[in-house]
Formats: C-alpha cells, structure tokens, sequence
C-alpha cells in the first residue's frame, strides 16, 4: 500500500508541476482538477501513512521526502491560489492556424475563476492529444505570418453569451 500511495503521489506531482508553470497543459478539466484535487488531498494523507507505518528509520526518511516537498510547495503557493488554478483554459476563438501543421494553432481562451471572473489570453497551442497541449506567448506582430493562415472561427468552449 505504501509503495502505490508514494508512485500515486509522484505521478500526480509530476502532472502537477508540468501543468502549474504553464508551457505543458492538461485540456481535460475533469483530469485537471482529479490532478489538483488529488495533491492537495493525497500529499498530507501520503505523509501521514509512511509517517506512521514505516518502522525502518532510514526507509521512513526516504518515504517521507516527497511527500514533505510537496507539503511545502502546497504552503509555498497556497490551497486557495491552486484551487483557483485547477480550471482549465477553454478556446472561444481559433484565431490562425498553421498551414502546414493541424495540430498548431493560435487560440483566443478563457480560464473560468468562479465568482472571480474570467482570465483571458491569446496564445500559440501544440496539441498533443485533445487532453494535454503545450503553448507559447505570442507577440502582437505574428513573425513568419506566411505559415499562418488566418481563420476567425468561434468555437465558444464556455458556451458563453
């Protein structure tokens, strides 16, 4: 048991960190907040089972280094910023697309924030599978606008007015 709860932990540490510094992304908002949920909740509960069951000190010490990091990086970004943090971005706007890749894109998206409103973006998306893309700021003057072919289409993720 305490072999899965650590591999479990450190999976979702993994996702968590990729997608928390936002160059890689989870699309998917019920994998999204599964990820964020899960490591607010699975870091103390892992650090209070390999606290309490392992009896071999240096193995505890070894046990108990994961769950002790992501502890801290929870008390470093606080619950409440990674909870508002756990909603996926949503494309409103294909704005260009990349003419000799399909899976490239330029997207105008919106992050819902509950009561706090919506944050907004334009940004440049390589899409992995449909769940997990990878982006990149884009400047205002697009360089190699000849790759770029420009589309407008309203996709509305948010189903917004």
């Amino acid at each position: 048991m305490t072999l899965i709860l650590n591999i479990f932990l450190l999976i979702i540490l993994i996702f968590f960190l990729l997608d928390f510094n936002y160059l890689f992304e989870i699309k998917n908002q019920g994998l999204k907040t599964f990820i964020y949920y899960g490591f607010l909740i699975i870091s103390p509960i892992t650090f209070i089972w390999n606290f309490f069951t392992i009896k071999i000190t240096h193995l505890k010490f070894i046990n108990l280094i994961i769950p002790v990091l992501c502890l801290i990086i929870i008390l470093f970004l606080n619950p409440i910023t990674i909870f508002f943090q756990s909603s996926s971005w949503k494309t409103q706007k294909i704005i260009y697309k990349h003419g000799h890749l399909n899976f490239k894109r330029i997207e105008f998206q919106v992050q819902d924030k509950g009561a706090l409103g919506y944050n907004k973006r334009t940004i440049e998306v390589t899409y992995l599978t449909k769940i997990f893309m990878i982006t990149n700021s884009v400047e205002k003057d697009i360089k190699n606008k000849s790759e770029w072919i420009k589309i407008d289409k309203e996709i509305n993720e948010l189903k917004l007015k």
